[in-house]
């Protein structure tokens, strides 16, 4: 079989199935930005890896990388929930995934899997899971959500023009390796560097919590044995914002969740901390957006069609997060 190429090879799902590739005995051919840090691939065999600098919104840099390689994963993507331009956040991803899969289109790319994110598939107003028939319900809301259903979007189109898609659709990812950190891992740092002695702010609504290495494997099975034009939820547990620091606490000894915020309030925040970041810069742990479309909400999620189709076994959000906490205790992101 020929190399495995790999977009967004140096970010924190990225670096991680390259080392899962690797394990297993592939090539990888690494798309990495100019310039870009590659130190969370330092540690692995550099025989079994090529660097390959280049820009998925550049076709031609694509196609250049491909060569040689008979499958791809494009896992590239700006993970941000707030921008003050919007357009750094959907270029990437829509024109980027256009870009890229046209190079392998042309390349005759045996098979691509197209990491989208749990973003994609909606929310839901009562404790329920979805599934991946859910109808995308939140098309206003904050740009990195719309810029991954579009993107997506965009790749399932692709089936149609000849190249053998299967998108992931992963959900809350934790664990080991996320070195920038993702906004999934400033709230984990947040927590940790929670002072005050009352317990964590927090709100009504949950989300799903799952390891980055069972994600990692998620992908592997979708390349695998996932079926062309479909998509596949890489879940771990459903959680309420209380149960997920609830766990956090019991793991750390620090205060458990503490005031709970209404939706109104959290959406008066949102917009309070977004106002913040846009005149002194840096990025704000919650939009007015995200607080309106989010809060009292529940991105609850089944994975039994992935569990089905390649066998998908998540393993626990009280394991995931004591990875998460130990990976930034070990590496200085906390005393």
């Amino acid at each position: 079989m020929g190399k495995i190429f790999v977009t967004g090879a140096n970010g924190f799902v990225g670096s991680r199935l390259v080392r899962a590739l690797v394990d297993r005995g592939e090539i990888v051919r690494a798309l990495v930005r100019p310039g870009s840090s590659i130190g969370s691939l330092q540690d692995l065999p550099q025989d079994r890896i090529e660097y390959c600098p280049g820009d998925i919104t550049v076709e031609h840099e694509v196609y250049r990388g491909l060569a040689g390689c008979d499958r791809m994963f494009h896992v590239a993507a700006v993970y941000k929930m707030y921008s003050p331009d919007p357009r750094q956040v959907l270029e990437p991803a829509i024109l980027g995934t256009e870009t890229a899969l046209e190079a392998a289109r042309k390349r005759g790319t045996k098979k691509v899997v197209v990491t989208s994110s749990v973003a994609a598939i909606g929310v839901n107003p009562r404790p329920e899971p979805m599934d991946e028939t859910w109808d995308f319900n939140v098309e206003n809301t904050e740009t990195y959500i719309v810029a991954k259903w579009r993107s997506e979007q965009k790749a399932l189109s692709f089936v149609a023009r000849g190249l053998p898609v299967v998108v992931v659709n992963p959900t809350g990812i934790f664990g080991p390796g996320d070195w920038k950190p993702t906004p999934s891992g400033s709230t984990i740092l947040q927590y940790l560097r929670w002072n005050l002695p009352f317990g964590f702010p927090t709100s009504e609504g949950g989300i799903n919590v799952v390891d980055v290495d069972d994600v990692v494997a998620g992908h592997l099975g979708a390349m695998d044995k996932g079926k062309v034009g479909e998509r596949y939820i890489l879940g771990g547990e459903n959680l309420t914002f209380a149960q997920m620091f609830q766990i956090l606490s019991e793991l750390t000894g620090k205060p458990g969740p503490g005031w709970k915020a209404s939706a109104g309030v959290a959406s008066a925040m949102g917009w309070v901390l977004e106002q913040g970041a846009r005149l002194w810069g840096g990025e704000p742990p919650l939009t007015y957006k995200m607080a309106r479309d989010f809060v009292g909400k529940y991105v609850w999620v089944s994975s039994e069609k992935a569990s089905k189709q390649f066998g998908y076994a998540p393993r626990s959000a009280r394991e995931a997060l004591l990875r998460s906490v130990t990976y930034y205790r070990v590496h200085g992101y906390v005393p």
